[in-house]
């Protein structure tokens, strides 16, 4: 992983994605420790986390973790999601944010050296080639060591620098103990004390931003 120290950095993390790579490899991620090696890699300008919400629920699993992250340093962008009926009559929860993380990622690059986006979605090989075009690296986090690979292929080649998850999972995982005990002992708040883990995600957003359940 090749960082210059007067790079200007943001990362862009595409929530369900990267809460999808880090199950699929087995391991929980401590924001804590993935927001520090960043800011030893240069100048960390901003960290930004994108997830859809299920407003209409009394109490969503994800609710913990967006304002863990709220108040230890990264920016959280939402949105509800919306559902609909498709033609066979199944029920569909659409809740994607490419196109936040898109424009954000646009609309900030003048400010930045170098971008990281932590998604393997495909979908974002035109955004990469789009920051390229003005200047920026383009760095893109996500993993080859599943079958299948958790990134496009389509991404990968098309960032200047690919760096596999698995491969930051001793500077970045979460160590179980601490998680047991917290879960165990303490209530999910807002502590700075310590990392929030990966698993916080909620399991219907694991895979897909489009996603479908029977009625």
């Amino acid at each position: 992983m090749h960082f210059y120290q007067n790079e200007r950095i943001a990362l862009f993390i595409d929530g369900a994605n990267l809460y999808a790579t880090a199950k699929s490899l087995g391991f929980d991620i401590d924001y804590k420790r993935l927001l520090a090696l960043f800011r030893q890699k240069g100048q960390l300008v901003r960290a930004l986390y994108y997830t859809a919400l299920a407003e209409d629920q009394e109490y969503s699993s994800i609710r913990p973790l967006i304002d863990w992250l709220d108040y230890n340093g990264f920016t959280m962008v939402t949105k509800p999601t919306k559902e609909f009926t498709d033609a066979s009559g199944r029920r569909k929860v659409k809740g994607n944010m490419d196109i936040e993380l898109s424009v954000d990622a646009m609309r900030l690059a003048d400010n930045l050296d170098h971008i990281v986006l932590f998604s393997g979605d495909g979908d974002f090989r035109s955004l990469v080639a789009a920051l390229q075009q003005k200047g920026k690296r383009v760095s893109v986090v996500s993993t080859l060591q599943t079958q299948p690979p958790m990134v496009a292929d389509e991404l990968r080649r098309q960032a200047d620098q690919f760096v596999d998850l698995a491969d930051l999972e001793q500077l970045i995982c979460r160590d179980p103990a601490a998680r047991t005990a917290r879960e165990g002992g303490r209530s999910f708040g807002g502590s700075s004390r310590g990392g929030y883990g990966a698993r916080t995600e909620p399991a219907s957003f694991q895979e897909n931003d489009d996603l479908s359940e029977e009625v």
